[in-house]
């Protein structure tokens, strides 16, 4: 059963969606460690996008309507549009602005591609960079969280050697587990496994290929 708390919040919640105009269900209340985690990763969105200039903003507003399916139907319409006066007979009156080859047609599409390209790359590289962030975010809290529990198994097998009603017992991986992990000798043993593998491979190719 719920408490009064939980019940008053749920209705509180409830209200400020129908105020809003959204049917929304209510749900539990996120525990406070969850609910601490969101608000980083939006304070981290936040600071991201406060920081962008207003000329990209604006350009990264128009590459948002590359990737929807009505700019494409957009090409194809314009085209359409583009190519049937000039290919019509004369006699049904229409102007022959760019007959075949459709040569400004070609630029046009030569042009718009460029700026297409140009747009995609621009917002990818604001996102490449917000991704390497994340990254690099994450790897420190992985050797943060990595460091945190190699210090708790120290601190559980000093304790364990202080009681006396436990038996003391040696624990090879936990002795090893201890310490903790030197990113550097990881990277270079994974650097030499993949040079030997990428060189077993070439030593198998080399005799099929004779």
């Amino acid at each position: 059963m719920l408490s009064q708390d939980q019940t008053s919040a749920k209705d509180s919640h409830k209200v400020e969606c129908e105020t809003l105009g959204q049917t929304f269900v209510p749900t539990a209340p996120l525990p406070q460690a969850i609910s601490q985690n969101i608000e980083t990763i939006i304070a981290l969105h936040k600071r991201n996008e406060t920081n962008v200039p207003r000329h990209q903003r604006f350009v990264e507003r128009i590459t948002n309507f590359f990737d929807r399916p009505v700019f494409l139907y957009s090409i194809l319409l314009g085209i359409i549009v583009w190519i049937t006066p000039n290919v019509l007979p004369r006699r049904i009156g229409l102007p022959r602005f760019d007959p075949p080859p459709f040569s400004w047609l070609q630029f046009s599409l030569t042009a718009g591609s460029l700026l297409v390209t140009t747009g995609v790359l621009i917002k990818q590289e604001r996102q490449e960079k917000l991704a390497e962030q994340r990254a690099q975010l994450s790897l420190q809290l992985n050797l943060l969280s990595e460091q945190k529990i190699a210090k708790l198994i120290a601190l559980v097998e000093e304790l364990r050697q202080d009681i006396p009603n436990v038996k003391n017992r040696s624990d090879p991986e936990a002795e090893m587990m201890k310490s903790p992990t030197d990113p550097h000798a990881i990277i270079d043993v994974l650097e030499e496994a993949l040079a030997s593998e990428l060189a077993n491979l070439s030593h198998q190719k080399a005799p099929d290929k004779q």
